[in-house]
């Protein structure tokens, strides 16, 4: 997997932290910078530790598995982003942040950061099963949530919800075709 295919799995991963982060950003009464880093420190540390973890478990079990990891590469990367397209078009435009919630303290954004990244726990297995050097994946995977959730929360507090919905159907759409792509790879398709 090579660091472009990294980079894509990164932005398809943030999806959900994009979302949240549009969220958070349309219950501000007014756009400062530090309300935009709290949230991208939260989800990009969280998006990337969730992937070690992972790639840590997946080591683990690799020797086990190997025959057909590239299957369970397919179908978790097929089932996380085939999950994130029925949620973007399940019709609820309700942001998963009630205005109670908009605060931005631990007690707060530390189960929102864990909920949006449980997912990549899932890619990280995948990783281990990919010989993906797990350092420069999980800074780019950092990098990349803290980049965009920065950007979701001026998103939110300027335009509102209408990216919200279209940055989930990108996500998932990404993460199957990188799980198609490293399926065919395999195969000796392409």
């Amino acid at each position: 997997m090579g660091y472009f295919s990294i980079f894509l799995t990164g932005v398809g991963l943030s999806m959900d932290a994009f979302a949240v982060s549009i969220c958070k950003g349309l219950g501000m009464k007014s756009f400062r910078v530090r309300s935009a880093l709290i949230p991208g420190l939260y989800f990009g540390v969280f998006q990337a530790l969730m992937p070690l973890l992972g790639y840590l478990l997946g080591a683990q079990f690799k020797e086990y598995i190997q025959a057909f990891d590239h299957w369970i590469a397919f179908v978790l990367l097929g089932v996380i982003g085939a999950n994130m397209i029925r949620e973007a078009l399940k019709g609820d435009e309700a942001c998963p942040v009630s205005p109670e919630e908009n605060e931005l303290s631990f007690k707060v954004m530390a189960p929102l950061a864990v909920a949006t990244s449980i997912d990549a726990l899932a890619v990280g297995i995948t990783f281990a099963f990919l010989k993906v050097k797990i350092v420069p994946a999980i800074l780019m995977i950092g990098v990349t949530t803290f980049t965009l959730s920065c950007i979701g929360v001026k998103i939110g507090n300027v335009f509102g919800m209408k990216f919200k919905k279209k940055a989930e159907l990108a996500g998932g759409v990404i993460l199957i075709l990188i799980g198609l792509r490293i399926l065919l790879d395999h195969l000796g398709v392409i």
